[in-house]
């Protein structure tokens, strides 16, 4: 079956960047970029953040390479959704606070026409009903954003 690459629900859709946490919201996230990825013949960049300030990056260096570790898993098995639908990806880390921050610079530096991420992250907070970096990316961000619920 061709692909008719009319169909694309975005105006603009050829570079999609998606944030991963391995958290359930984030597996939703990157189910829809496929989705999207595979109508718009899209590149998919996925994206990471290990969540640690400099003090404990100096003073727990175990921790640090325990959270790398899990955050490489977390990409690995994104990265393979992505490429057994046959589309172009990419995948980023950052190390430091303030995912947003990552996430809005990365979508700025590689001239991102959607960043999609879940509804929360593995903040433990399952009573708000935005995740903050969530919250802040749509505030920042350069470019549409595409916030998906997890549906049980």
């Amino acid at each position: 079956m061709v692909q008719d690459y009319n169909d694309c629900p975005l105006t603009r859709g050829e570079r999609i960047l998606v944030a991963v946490d391995g958290s359930k919201f984030s597996d939703a996230a990157v189910e829809q970029a496929v989705s999207l990825g595979g109508i718009c013949n899209s590149q998919i960049f996925i994206i990471s953040v290990v969540d640690l300030y400099p003090e404990q990056m100096a003073v727990a260096p175990a921790l640090v390479e325990k959270m790398s570790q899990e955050v490489r898993e977390h990409l690995d098995h994104a990265a393979e959704k992505v490429e057994r639908a046959n589309i172009a990806c990419e995948t980023i880390v950052h190390m430091g606070g303030k995912p947003h921050e990552f996430i809005v610079q990365e979508a700025r530096e590689r001239s991102v026409d959607l960043i999609i991420m879940g509804t929360k992250g593995l903040t433990g907070l399952d009573r708000v009903i935005l995740g903050s970096v969530a919250q802040n990316v749509i505030g920042h961000a350069p470019c549409a954003v595409l916030v998906v619920p997890y549906n049980v």
